[in-house]
């Protein structure tokens, strides 16, 4: 049966196929921190990673996937920081498409709604809450502050 292409193990070979996907990814990306969201071939790699952490965090996931998702990069409890990076990356890579970093609200970046991202940064700035050198990073990409519904231009 097996030479006719009979899966016997059809959530074990599920794993395997999530794993490889995300091995793909971390050897494109240069890391595992999988947008919660991201989808590749139809899978949503980071919905399964999420739920790779909620077993684990439970005690449930098997202590050999464990070392195997460990060895490819995988950070069990998201840090903020690393979050915060993947976004600035995803901001870098839409000024360069596009020619400035002034994200609309709506827009989504590979998954991330880098729009929202972006406003909240220049809400916890225009609070005085943004990390300095975050704010820093994104004032070198030429970020404009001010939320565009803000700034008052005369009408003729």
């Amino acid at each position: 049966m097996e030479n006719l292409g009979v899966v016997w193990e059809v959530l074990s070979e599920q794993w395997e196929k999530n794993y490889r996907l995300l091995v793909e990814f971390q050897a494109r990306e240069g890391h595992a921190a999988v947008p919660a969201s991201y989808t590749e071939d139809g899978i949503n790699v980071g919905a399964w990673l999420s739920d790779q952490r909620l077993q684990k965090r439970n005690g449930k996931l098997d202590s050999r996937r464990e070392k195997r998702l460990l060895d490819v990069g995988v950070v069990w409890y998201r840090d903020l920081h690393l979050q915060w990076e993947n976004n600035y990356f995803l901001l870098i890579q839409f000024l360069e498409r596009e020619g400035h970093p002034n994200v609309p609200q709506s827009h989504i970046e590979d998954g991330v709604k880098l729009g929202t991202w972006l406003s909240r940064q220049r809400l916890l700035r225009n609070k005085g809450k943004l990390d300095s050198n975050y704010e820093e990073r994104l004032d070198e990409l030429g970020v404009i502050w001010v939320f565009f519904h803000e700034i008052n231009i005369p009408v003729a």
